[in-house]
C-alpha cells in the first residue's frame, strides 16, 4: 500500500474514532462505507478491517469515560453477556451471507436508528432539565444495582437515573452483538438507542457504557474474521492508529456538549451512510 493511501486511511480512522467516542459507536458506520466507496474494498473485507479497528476505539475511549464517572460499569457487564453471544452468531452468519444482503441490511438499520435519534433529541434535554430519568426500577435492575448517576458538565449538575426494562434490554443486546459482528460496527449504533430509549439511560451515560462494552463484543467477532483470513493487515494499521487518535480527542469533548446536539449529529451521520449502503446493495 502506498504512503498516500495509508495517510488517507489514517484520516478516515481519526474521523471515525472521534465520532465513535462522541456517539458511543465503534466507528464502523464511517470506516466501512469509506473503505467500500473510496478504497474499493469488498464489503466483507471492509467489515473485517473495521471490526479489528473497533477494538482500538474501545481501548482509547472506554477508560477515559470510566475516569470521568460517566460509564455504568454494572449495566455494561450485565448487557455484555448477551452481546458477546450475539457476536459469535453474527460472525458466522456474515461469512456465509451475500454481500448485497449485508449492504441493504446495514442501510435499513441505519435509517431506523437515524430517525429515532432525530425525533427524540428534544425529549432528551427536557428529561434532563426536569429530572425525568428517575422512575420506578424493575426487579432485576433493583437487585443488581444497575441504576446510577453521572456528572453532566454541559447541564452543570449530577444526573440520577433508574434503569428499566432490563429483560427487553438483554434481548436487544443479543441482537446488537449479532448485527455488530455481521456488519463490523461494534454494536454501539444499536446499544446506545436501546439503553437510551428502551432502558431509560441518559444519552451520555449510554454513550460511555456502550464504549465500555464495544471492546469485548468486537474482539469476539474479530477473532473469527482473523481465523477466516479476511483481515487486511496493511489497512488495519493506519485505520486503527487513526481511530485511537480520534477516540482520545472525542472523549475529551463529549461531556461538554448538549445531549440533544450529540443525538442530532448521530442521526445525520447515520442517515447519510444509510443512503450509500442501500445504493450499493441494490
Amino acid at each position: 500500500m502506498d504512503p498516500f493511501t495509508s495517510l488517507l486511511m489514517l484520516i478516515v480512522g481519526i474521523i471515525a474514532g472521534f465520532f465513535g467516542a462522541l456517539l458511543g459507536i465503534g466507528g464502523g458506520v464511517i470506516i466501512i462505507p469509506c473503505l467500500t466507496m473510496f478504497f474499493n474494498f469488498g464489503i466483507k473485507e471492509a467489515i473485517a478491517v473495521s471490526i479489528v479497528s473497533v477494538v482500538a476505539t474501545s481501548i482509547a475511549g472506554a477508560s477515559r469515560y470510566v475516569e470521568q464517572r460517566i460509564t455504568n460499569v454494572r449495566l455494561g457487564m450485565f448487557l455484555e453477556t448477551a452481546t458477546t453471544a450475539g457476536a459469535v452468531s453474527g460472525a458466522f452468519l456474515a461469512v456465509k451471507a451475500p454481500s448485497s444482503f449485508l449492504y441493504i441490511l446495514m442501510g435499513i438499520l441505519l435509517i431506523y436508528l437515524s430517525v429515532s435519534q432525530l425525533l427524540t433529541r428534544k425529549k432528551e434535554e427536557e428529561k434532563l432539565r426536569n429530572d425525568l430519568f428517575i422512575t420506578k426500577e424493575d426487579e432485576i435492575s433493583r437487585k443488581l444495582g444497575l441504576s446510577n448517576k453521572y456528572p453532566d458538565i454541559a447541564e452543570g449538575k449530577e444526573v440520577n437515573y433508574t434503569v428499566i426494562r432490563t429483560k427487553s434490554g438483554l434481548i436487544a443486546s443479543y441482537l446488537a452483538g449479532l448485527i455488530s459482528a455481521m456488519l463490523g460496527i461494534g454494536g454501539g449504533i444499536i446499544k446506545v438507542p436501546v439503553m437510551n430509549q428502551l432502558m431509560n439511560v441518559p444519552m451520555k451515560a449510554a454513550v460511555a457504557t456502550s464504549k465500555f462494552m464495544i471492546g469485548v463484543t468486537a474482539s469476539t467477532g474479530a477473532l473469527l474474521y482473523l481465523a477466516y483470513g479476511l483481515v487486511n493487515t496493511e489497512a488495519v494499521a493506519p485505520v486503527a492508529m487513526g481511530v485511537m487518535i480520534g477516540a482520545t480527542a472525542g472523549t475529551s469533548v463529549m461531556n461538554k456538549m448538549k445531549a440533544g446536539f450529540i443525538k442530532l449529529i448521530f442521526g445525520l451521520i447515520l442517515l447519510y451512510f444509510a443512503y450509500n449502503m442501500i445504493i450499493k446493495g441494490v
